[in-house]
């Protein structure tokens, strides 16, 4: 019962992190986009890290409030330079390649920079508090009220863009509005997960119910599954063979991966 009541909050905080990543996984998906969440986690992690040079705490509101402005300037970044003679994948592998050497040399001018690093990318979850997940759910589901209400402008956004944009939809608006509630959700994730465990939520249920399913349900409740099985592997192993509790979750979603398209390619074959 003891160690139940320990991982308890570990866990909690698992299942507020695939509701809503999972959903958004599914969009980044569709979109093309897969390494939009590691560089906007990256950015919120640099604005944390200059919030940690200024005396904030990384667990703190005023950290808090350094990532999300970061976070949203990349959010503007992607917006405003998204065109099609480049591809916008280049476009966020150099905002994740500049924003984090800058976030190494900002974490040089720190007494204990080497460890607040080791913090941003393999975050302590394990130590989540329960103040840290009300928090965080609260942010989360004014965010899912938000896309519910216009699901139907960032699903067709996400599906095909040129159609948005003839049907009157004005798409740089309402990326920048994709963008920016994206960038508040990895902001909150970066603070309990570090940039690993949040990429490994948002990519990997949704990539592997696509393998499987067409429709956005069956995807979400697939890839909702496949989270809460693989927090709940990852925390058990953590706890039994004393591992960081974060990359232990990374690797069990790597596993689902293989398996899944181990079991995909076995029914392919034999169609």
């Amino acid at each position: 019962m003891t160690e139940l009541i320990f991982l308890l909050p570990a866990f909690v905080a698992c299942l507020v992190l695939t509701g809503i990543h999972t959903y958004l996984g599914v969009h980044v998906i569709e979109r093309e986009v897969i390494f939009l969440d590691i560089a906007l986690a990256q950015m919120a992690a640099l604005g944390m890290t200059v919030g940690h040079l200024w005396h904030f705490e990384p667990d703190s509101m005023g950290a808090y409030g350094f990532a999300l402005g970061f976070a949203a300037l990349g959010a503007v970044i992607f917006t405003l330079l998204r065109t099609r003679r480049v591809p916008q994948e280049a476009l966020i592998g150099v905002a994740f390649a500049v924003s984090s050497a800058l976030a190494v040399l900002v974490a040089d001018r720190l007494p204990h920079g080497g460890e607040h690093l080791k913090y941003i990318i393999s975050g302590n979850i394990l130590w989540v508090t329960w103040p840290q997940i009300i928090k965080t759910l609260v942010i989360y589901s004014l965010i899912g009220v938000l896309h519910f209400k216009f699901r139907r402008q960032f699903l067709l956004l996400s599906k095909d863009p040129v159609a948005a944009a003839q049907q009157g939809i004005k798409v740089r608006r309402w990326d920048l509005l994709f963008y920016l509630s994206f960038g508040a959700v990895i902001t909150s994730s970066v603070q309990i997960g570090g940039i690993l465990l949040v990429f490994s939520f948002l990519i990997v249920p949704a990539l592997c119910s696509q393998l499987f399913f067409t429709g956005i349900r069956a995807r979400l409740f697939f890839g909702w599954v496949a989270g809460v099985l693989c927090s709940v592997a990852g925390i058990t192993a953590s706890y039994h063979w004393d591992l960081p509790t974060g990359p232990a979750i990374v690797t069990i979603f790597g596993v689902m991966v293989l398996l899944c398209f181990m079991f995909y390619a076995s029914r392919v074959r034999r169609a």
